[in-house]
């Protein structure tokens, strides 16, 4: 599917003005080469605390992506240890993408199809300026989004609910509103994953996974999208561990294996492409370099250097930063990172740190005093905000059988199957369904969860409720109904419950899940299992608001078997 034109004229992209850019260069000139080295890294961090960080502020970092516990105050502690410590002002880095990975003392939102099936600018444009100036009260300078992926194979584990949908168009437009707010705030946006996923249904946390588009095909699709983005002024984009072989085909027809090279370490998607043909000249950041997709492709000693020789201007995430940063040191010294390209990313590490204002900030001033924070953060009109988005998002898929809506007359007795799925983010939301049953008991209704040696019948059952809730995430490969783990064993998942008693099925997560049971009459899709959503999906359930969200994707998966 093509992009129509339908977004604004592009603007210039961004700049900084003169007192900023002799800050980048006097700081540039000043460093040693391992200072230099330095800048390049992003590493992470997961425990708040300043022996965690010890090592990692030893190799003066360019940036530090924060993944919080549930302490503010070590939260806070953490950061300003990392600010005091450093003599060129770190970046702060994080995934800021709603849903369960929401920060703990932070606004829970939505997460990216949430938004999408909200089917509102406005309310893209609230929750996008609601997340931004959180973050800027949590010390974030960036953003890991938004991912403007197309949702096209739907057995994509990895895509799925991080995307604005399947429609081409609609990514666009909510992408857009999405970057304006966050950068508006102070908050730079990363378009992501390039150079486009969607169309492989594998994972590149697992495997280096393909983009199978023509370069025609992809000019009228992920070219038009990133395109227009950039020409709004973009500030980042992250080089994925993606292929994109009939690019790499067009300018070396006898690539052969090097065809399926991922974007991280390809010069000719990153320079040639992104930024040449594109005109990108913000920075470019690679995925994170734990991930399958590029640790399967080259050993660790070459991949550390040619990440940033072959276009990428900073390094993420390491398992062992100081081996890295010696190999990228290494790497320096033997020829395989010029030092060309080392001044190069450095230059733009530091502009996007001007971007952002960091250069002209007092370390003593960057982070708010702890009360100030604490005062900032779940406002009342945030938490509204959050709320109406949450009951804005939820989407009845289907019911075929005229269920909905739900009363304690018809349906008391109802029997709970589910499966709370996990998030692979440290710090993410503690998942559960407590909300779910706490709100039907409420009401009068009766919930019990699925005894798998004690049957539902007609007799005992009025209504089964199947809540499932894995949002899109790394490493799972594949998620779908898994009957077995739900009824306890393989024989019972042959058993269904659709013909027998009234049954719906309840997404907290993928849209997908019908195509594993096209059985089910009824289907609601709510994308995330935070709670707020939890406590809205039972209002509308039950009719006491109604169905608003518009599916992002085709929640029946190309098959009008699962329609009915």
């Amino acid at each position: 599917m093509l992009l129509d034109s339908l977004t604004p004229p592009p603007t210039e992209p961004l700049s900084i003005d003169e007192q900023a850019r002799a800050w980048v260069e006097r700081t540039r000139d000043a460093m040693s080469i391992e200072e230099m080295i330095g800048q390049l890294f992003i590493f992470s961090t997961s425990q708040d605390s300043a022996e965690e960080l010890g090592p990692l502020l030893a190799l003066k970092p360019g940036g530090i992506n924060r993944f919080p516990r549930n302490d503010l105050s070590a939260f806070r502690s953490a950061s300003v240890h990392a600010i005091e410590q450093a003599v060129v002002p770190p970046v702060f880095t994080g995934d800021i993408e709603g849903g369960t990975i929401s920060y703990p003392f932070a606004t829970t939102v939505p997460n990216i199809m949430g938004i999408a099936a909200c089917d509102d600018l406005a309310t893209t444009e609230a929750i996008a300026r609601l997340g931004a100036r959180e973050s800027r009260v949590l010390g974030y300078d960036w953003s890991f989004g938004p991912v403007v992926d197309i949702n096209h194979a739907f057995r994509s584990a990895i895509v799925g609910t991080r995307s604005f949908g399947s429609r081409p168009e609609n990514v666009l437009a909510q992408a857009s509103v999405y970057i304006s707010a966050l950068q508006e705030e102070g908050v730079a946006a990363c378009l992501k994953h390039w150079p486009g996923d969607g169309f492989d249904d594998r994972d590149q946390h697992l495997v280096t996974s393909v983009n199978p588009l023509s370069v025609e095909e992809w000019h009228g699709l992920f070219g038009r999208i990133y395109g227009q983005l950039i020409g709004q002024g973009v500030m980042t984009v992250m080089s994925a561990h993606i292929a994109f072989p009939a690019y790499i085909r067009a300018h070396l027809p006898d690539a052969g294996r090097e065809a399926f090279q991922p974007a991280t370490v390809s010069h000719l998607l990153n320079q040639r492409l992104l930024r040449e043909e594109l005109g990108f000249k913000g920075l470019i950041v690679s995925d994170a370099t734990g991930m399958g997709g590029l640790t399967g492709w080259m050993e660790r000693s070459e991949t550390v250097p040619a990440v940033i020789e072959n276009g990428c201007d900073m390094f993420l995430f390491s398992r062992a930063p100081q081996r890295d940063y010696g190999f990228m040191l290494d790497g320096l010294r033997n020829g395989r990172l010029s030092e060309g390209r080392l001044y190069e990313a450095v230059t733009r590490i530091l502009t996007l740190k001007a971007r952002l204002g960091l250069h002209r900030i007092d370390p003593a001033e960057r982070m708010m005093p702890i009360e100030a924070m604490r005062d900032a953060l779940q406002t009342p009109d945030h938490r509204v905000a959050a709320l109406q988005a949450a009951g804005q998002s939820i989407t009845l898929v289907k019911d075929t059988q005229s269920l909905l809506p739900l009363a304690p007359a018809t349906h008391r007795r109802v029997v709970i199957v589910a499966e709370e799925g996990f998030s692979f983010w440290d710090g993410a939301l503690s998942r559960g369904y407590g909300p779910v049953l706490d709100e039907l008991r409420a009401r009068g209704f009766e919930p019990r969860m699925l005894d798998v040696d004690q049957w539902p019948t007609r007799e005992d059952t009025d209504l089964v409720l199947y809540l499932v809730g894995q949002e899109a995430t790394p490493s799972a490969a594949h998620i779908f109904l898994d009957l077995v783990k739900l009824h306890g064993s393989n024989r019972k998942a042959m058993s269904q419950f659709a013909q027998e008693i009234p049954t719906a099925l309840l997404s907290f997560g993928q849209p997908y899940y019908l195509y594993d049971a096209p059985h089910m009459k009824t289907c609601v899709n709510a994308y995330s299992a935070i709670e707020p959503v939890l406590r809205e999906t039972v209002r509308r359930l039950t009719g006491e608001a109604p169905f608003t969200g518009v599916s992002p994707v085709d929640p029946f998966c190309g098959q009008e078997q699962l329609r009915w």
